[in-house]
């Protein structure tokens, strides 16, 4: 027989550390798998989860198995809200500032080697300036990059040898 909602804050209380001490690990589990593994941002949606199963605590079923489905579906549904609020978003463009690499001699020499490598980068696609970007200037590491881009660590550690040789390539011509 469903147990009658709690009512009282005490018990309200009570109701959802008992959901959490039992469903957050699973919950969680889920998240990563459905996130590629990115902890943080299934921590972030593990707690909108569970914050969702408190505003709405008398629409969370008494019975565990049907708890967990609850919360299950709660997460899923999170996740692909996040999904959409991604794609609907351009990507977003990180300005590299390069004001803090040393400056050598300022010798002719130095600025046309300088002429030559932005030449090779513009030379690139902006997919290809993009990845060596995130692993060269930014330091991100190819796990790092293939979680951004949604894309296997592997695919990232081709694109970037590619986007490597093409930029030789750049800067032979050059």
């Amino acid at each position: 027989m469903p147990r009658e909602p709690e009512r009282s804050p005490a018990g309200r209380a009570e109701r959802m550390t008992a959901l959490h001490a039992d469903h957050a690990r699973a919950v969680l589990r889920l998240l990563l798998v459905l996130t590629r593994g990115q902890r943080q941002s299934a921590e972030d949606l593990l707690q909108e989860t569970m914050l969702r199963a408190w505003r709405h605590l008398d629409a969370v079923p008494a019975e565990p198995d049907a708890a967990r489905r609850w919360l299950f579906t709660v997460a899923r549904r999170l996740v692909v809200d996040r999904v959409r609020l991604q794609r609907g978003r351009p990507d977003e463009v990180q300005l590299v500032d390069m004001t803090w690499i040393p400056a050598g001699e300022d010798t002719t020499g130095a600025a046309l080697a300088s002429y030559a490598i932005r030449d090779a980068l513009d030379r690139l696609s902006p997919a290809q300036r993009r990845l060596l970007c995130e692993v060269y200037l930014v330091g991100r590491s190819p796990a790092e990059v293939a979680g951004r881009l949604g894309v296997p660590i592997g695919t990232v550690k081709s694109r970037t040898h590619y986007a490597l040789r093409a930029l030789r390539t750049g800067l032979q011509a050059a």
